[in-house]
């Protein structure tokens, strides 16, 4: 019994700290890497032949 709740209390844990770190809205790693590559796109779209 104490493992399974070791287990579950580990995956919440786990739960939160992706939501918190790659899925926040402004300010996770998510949205960083959209707009990064919004930049890069944009500046090679920029480039003459």
């Amino acid at each position: 019994m104490r493992n399974i709740l070791m287990t579950v209390m580990m995956l919440v844990v786990v739960i939160v700290l992706f939501n918190s770190i790659i899925s926040k809205d402004t300010t996770g790693t998510r949205s960083q890497i959209e707009s990064q590559g919004t930049a890069a796109n944009t500046k090679i779209n920029q480039l003459l032949p």
